[in-house]
């Protein structure tokens, strides 16, 4: 689990096909980092990924078809920005909100517009999506916990903070990239729960 909180910014280093899927290299940029281990989970522009080997500058992650084909890790550029979160400890605070990095669907940025000193920021988002969408909640938007300012049927709008446009991915996106949306883990069982037979 993480919380949406960015802990770092790094890159996409390479990805190399391997058996059908891809093996990712990420630079680890301001990631803290010595204490990295095999195995351990690290959220990668949203996405829950395993590393797999490591370096004193950069972490290797398998990436499934399932992987590659439902996130942007698949077309994402060499060189592009990536936000990261190592998992949360159970003594963490949850300063966001709970993400699971398993990424709901991809969206696109229509429109930033600067805000007094914040920027607002508009996302599409596809149809089957938006009804788990809902004003003054959560969204994960690219591994960022983002509150949702308004919404409706083409898409949502979030308030982007200096420092959060500063510390993140944001800082080199731009109109028309795609991005991962993760919706609010509440509101997918509150459905699966009334879905339940009685």
């Amino acid at each position: 689990m993480f919380t949406g909180l960015v802990e770092g910014v790094g890159s996409l280093a390479a990805r190399e096909a391997r058996g059908g899927d891809a093996r990712l290299r990420i630079a680890a940029g301001t990631l803290p980092f010595a204490d990295v281990a095999l195995g351990e989970s690290i959220s990668v522009n949203g996405v829950c990924l395993t590393v797999v080997a490591f370096d004193a500058a950069s972490f290797d992650v398998d990436a499934s078809n399932e992987t590659l084909s439902l996130t942007t890790l698949g077309r994402l550029p060499i060189g592009s920005a990536v936000n990261l979160e190592r998992a949360m400890k159970p003594t963490d605070r949850l300063g966001g909100h709970l993400v699971s990095g398993h990424v709901d669907g991809v969206g696109g940025v229509l429109r930033i517009e600067d805000d007094a000193r914040a920027q607002r920021w508009r996302f599409s988002a596809p149809a089957p999506l938006l009804k788990y969408i809902a004003q003054k909640g959560s969204i994960c938007v690219d591994g960022v916990s983002l509150t949702v300012n308004a919404v409706d049927g083409e898409g949502f709008e979030v308030a982007l903070i200096p420092h959060t446009v500063s510390h993140t991915a944001f800082s080199a996106t731009q109109v028309g990239d795609a991005v991962n949306l993760e919706v609010d883990l509440v509101a997918r069982y509150v459905e699966r729960l009334l879905q339940a037979p009685k």
